[in-house]
């Protein structure tokens, strides 16, 4: 066929997975016998798309495309179909005998006279077709055959069994089960199927790349494959709605076109078999015992009889074992809603939680969407569901719940509670601020005396913490709630609880003494006494130097009693319990499962202080890559969630992974940018993170003044200062660079503040470090060689790579200046290997050049061995030697700026560089080998 190939070639840019079905059109039109085919499909299934598709495939490759439609309002004209097919061929009539060029301009409406004979009509327009064949091949579109008139349709017919030979095709698509004039009997036919379950995935994932997972899931069960729906669905939502922070209603509403074709099918069905329809939506079972009472319930007598005309119509079947209802196709469902008043609804809601009695969250749901007027019985009802779905772990549904309880509460003071739960719980579980800040508006002008209650103040402070506020102010309003709350200190009560907690990340972010002292006050108050977790979280995250070892065998019991825990909540606070004391791995696996969770719509925060624990963990496992591919997620969802809070948790973690591999231009980038962000609100815990990582790239460049200044602005030399959590992560830092810069002083000095605290028995990686510490300060040669070898004899030590590499590499540092060079070269070489497994390219050189020093021959750094750039790569890596910038690139190539960053870190291991400085002299060196 002549346009086959432009047709194939196009379709991948016009249609989405419809491969299969052009080979079957294109099938039927290359057999030498064949010059017409019939389209059906239901409607919204893509066949006009399919009649554009090779419309324009036509056109481009020369053939001449002539296109009718039939349209309801001209379906009693006769010829009007016709008329749209031949009117470019106006002029050609002249080519015609006398006879029939005039029957034609006759039936055409181009002249007067008595109406001619059809079959004159018929061979009339085959001839004109032939005769315009000969100029270019011809193809026949008609789409909507059921609207095209009686007197057109039987040309079409006739012209369709008499292209045989010629250069001539016909093509015409039809609703399925809608009936036409067209007589198509014995016509190859091919039926358009719904897009396959991969090919509507891709289709909404083009046109909709920002839909949350659980939205996505639902539009996608909706659809069906129906490529109109997977189109027009997602628009008809709101915008929190489409981020799935508002629930989605039962039936999703429809689109414009999607109402006009399936609306007006409801519309023509009989009143009493659209009431059961209705019901049967609301109800979502298709149970006939439940739609037989409820339609007693709404018209005192029911009669599912009354069904059959939908059944006739094919928009429902009734399936005997077990006998229910069933719509053929959700988005009928979705007609059934829109044709429906909103007075049927709400009768139809009504019957049904009379007939629902025995399903408390059913019924509450009917309630609340049949009552109008305040009604706090109802009200009540719906707070206890809302607290059933939220231990589900369906925070969106549980807001919508508490919502509509607020808008039946009678009194504003129950008003005001519940909309203040409904705030904190979306500003807690799924990211929805902006929602929360209006929430928690509604409840202040319910009840302006409520905006003390524990619930508001738990979101108003993550209102604060996640806008320009300071720590400070929610730290003060914190407080403030929980010690005028009328909670009596109860232990049980969970919003207390969630307060308490959040008062202790508050004063784990400020790292500041006095922030402590109204935690543990509260904390002394529960009764009958306070929960373990938040006994022990406060030592082990907030003070960790000083958590004592009968603290460590609490955290290790409720590290035990946590592993099949399903609470997102306590997951994530175990983990955090378990950070400083490096046993994250402990809750790796529930941390996973929060992490796949919250891609598929779960709880935001917990989603994100999963992959905190999960990066922290991967790095000091060596697992690096993984650390920045799990950071670039966590960036990207505080991005699009809103919790600006979060975001310096993974520039920190991109930042140790940066600046151990010795890009110490992004290391200090992000870390500057943890500052700026940081300092102006007071959260000293991310400043302290910064600093960390700033030295760690200080170091990796051999400024160890500059790191040694780092580490001291967290905890001056000789003290581990109360609360000031990350002194126990950088202890290590801060001795190796005293000693590096001759402040042996201030070394020995913090050795021995090191030995008052329990940081060295926190974990095996920190005993390493300790042990390395002392061993660096020890003024006899003989004690130094055995504080490295006790050091170096730390059980599960190897579970640390970048540790134990850094302790052989100072102890072989050591060995060569105590002239031991030939014992230096094996605690040298082994670090080195770790080194360049890690793509820790500084640690790798220095370990090169101490070697080297020993009298040792080691190859110059060259990146990996046998490591080539992929070809994406090689195109990144050339761009970013020119000197653009990630953006830039990413506009280039059409892919996101972090995906450039991530290339570059793959990319300067192989090439044995540090940054993009050296890029240039490294493809040059790379072209020539």
């Amino acid at each position: 066929m002549v346009f086959a190939d432009s047709l194939r070639a196009g379709a991948a840019a016009r249609l989405v997975g419809r491969e299969h079905d052009l080979d079957h059109i294109l099938g039927v039109f290359e057999q030498r016998c064949g010059g017409a085919l019939l389209l059906s499909g239901d409607p919204g299934v893509g066949k006009s798309a399919m009649l554009d598709a090779v419309a324009a495939a036509a056109g481009q490759d020369g053939t001449r495309v002539l296109r009718a439609a039939g349209v309801e309002f001209e379906a009693d004209i006769s010829y009007s179909a016709l008329n749209q097919i031949l009117l470019p061929l106006h002029s050609a009539l002249d080519r015609l005998a006398a006879p029939s060029r005039e029957a034609l301009s006759v039936a055409l409406g181009f002249g007067a006279g008595s109406p001619p004979e059809r079959l004159v009509i018929c061979n009339a327009t085959l001839a004109l077709l032939r005769s315009a064949a000969e100029d270019s091949p011809l193809l026949l579109i008609v789409d909507d055959l059921p609207w095209v008139d009686r007197a057109s349709a039987a040309v079409f017919g006739f012209l369709a069994r008499r292209l045989s030979g010629d250069r001539i095709r016909f093509l015409a698509a039809s609703r399925t089960g809608v009936g036409s004039f067209f007589d198509g009997s014995g016509l190859p036919a091919y039926e358009l199927p719904a897009l396959d379950a991969d090919s509507a995935a891709r289709l909404v994932d083009l046109r909709f790349p920002d839909l949350a997972h659980p939205v996505r899931r639902r539009l996608l069960n909706t659809a069906q494959g129906n490529p109109l729906a997977l189109l027009e669905l997602p628009d008809a939502l709101r915008a929190d709605q489409r981020r799935a922070r508002e629930v989605l209603p039962t039936v999703l509403p429809l689109g414009e076109r999607l109402q006009s074709l399936f609306v007006s099918r409801v519309r023509s069905l009989p009143a009493a078999t659209r009431a059961l329809l209705l019901l049967a939506t609301l109800d979502g079972t298709g149970d006939l015992g439940v739609l037989s009472t409820a339609a007693r319930e709404m018209h005192g007598e029911a009669d599912l009889r009354d069904l059959d005309p939908a059944e006739r119509d094919g928009l429902v079947r009734v399936e005997e074992s077990p006998r229910r209802l069933v719509f053929r196709h959700p988005l009928i469902m979705s007609a059934v809603v829109a044709a429906a008043t909103s007075s049927s609804r709400r009768e139809a809601h009504r019957a049904l939680a009379l007939v629902l009695a025995d399903k408390p969250e059913q019924r509450a749901w009917h309630l609340g969407e049949a009552t109008l007027q305040p009604d706090e019985e109802v009200a009540l009802l719906l707070e206890r569901t809302a607290r059933r779905i939220l231990d589900r772990g369906d925070a969106v549904a549980a807001i919508a719940a508490l919502t509509r309880a607020a808008d039946l509460s009678p009194r504003g003071t129950d008003r005001a509670r519940r909309l203040s739960e409904a705030a904190y719980v979306g500003a807690e579980a799924i990211g929805a601020l902006r929602s929360a800040s209006e929430l928690l508006e509604d409840a202040w002008r319910a009840d302006p005396a409520h905006g003390a209650s524990l619930n508001s103040a738990n979101a108003a402070v993550q209102l604060v913490l996640n806008s320009d506020g300071d720590l400070a102010t929610a730290h003060r309003l914190l407080v403030g709630a929980i010690e005028e709350g009328d909670h009596g200190y109860d232990a049980e009560d969970p919003a207390l609880i969630d307060a308490l907690h959040f008062l202790l990340l508050l004063c784990n972010y400020g790292a500041r003494e006095e922030l402590w002292a109204p935690y543990y006050a509260a904390v002394a108050r529960l009764r009958p006494a306070p929960p373990p977790l938040l006994l022990v979280a406060a030592r082990t995250w907030g003070d960790p130097a000083h958590a004592d070892a009968a603290t460590l065998r609490e955290l290790d019991e409720i590290i035990d009693g946590a592993l099949k825990e399903t609470d997102p909540a306590r997951v994530v606070r175990v983990g955090t319990a378990a950070l400083y004391p490096d046993r994250l791995a402990a809750v790796r696996e529930a941390a996973w499962r929060l992490v796949r969770q919250g891609r598929e719509g779960g709880p935001v925060r917990r989603h994100i202080g999963a992959l905190l624990h999960l990066c922290l963990d991967d790095y000091h496992r060596g697992k690096w890559t993984e650390v920045l591919d799990l950071s670039e997620e966590g960036l990207t969802l505080c991005e699009k969630s809103g919790y600006a809070v979060c975001t310096w948790f993974f520039q920190y973690t991109k930042g140790l992974v940066t600046a151990s591999r010795g890009d110490t231009e992004t290391a200090h980038a992000l870390a500057e940018a943890m500052v700026n962000w940081a300092s102006p609100r007071g959260i000293r815990e991310a400043v302290d993170c910064a600093q960390h990582v700033h030295a760690l790239a200080d170091i990796a460049d051999g400024d160890f003044d500059a790191a040694f200044g780092r580490v001291n602005s967290i905890s001056p030399a000789g003290t581990f200062t109360p609360y000031v959590a990350h002194a126990a992560w950088v202890f290590f830092e801060l001795v190796e660079a005293a000693v590096r810069t001759d402040r042996r002083a201030e070394a020995a000095a913090h050795v021995r503040a090191l030995r008052g605290t329990n940081v060295a028995g926190l974990s095996p990686r920190l005993a390493l470090l300790a042990g390395c510490a002392e061993a660096l300060v020890a003024d006899d040669d003989a004690e130094a060689a055995r504080l490295f070898a006790k050091a170096l004899a730390t059980p599960d030590a190897e579970r640390w790579p970048f540790e134990l590499a850094r302790v052989r590499l100072a102890h072989g540092e050591w060995l060569r200046r105590s002239r031991a060079l030939s014992g230096s070269k094996a605690p040298l070489t082994a670090a080195l290997k770790t080194f360049q497994q890690l793509e820790s390219s500084a640690w790798a050189e220095r370990a090169r050049k101490e070697l080297r020093a020993a009298g040792r021959v080691v190859p110059q750094s060259g990146g990996r061995a046998g490591a080539v750039l992929t070809p994406q790569e090689r195109e990144i890596a050339e761009l970013a030697a020119t000197g653009l910038t990630n953006k830039q690139i990413a506009e280039r190539l059409f892919i996101s700026h972090r995906t450039v960053g991530a290339h570059l870190y793959q990319i300067y291991p192989k090439l044995g560089i540090a940054s993009r400085v050296a890029l240039r002299d490294a493809l040059r060196e790379q072209d020539r080998a």
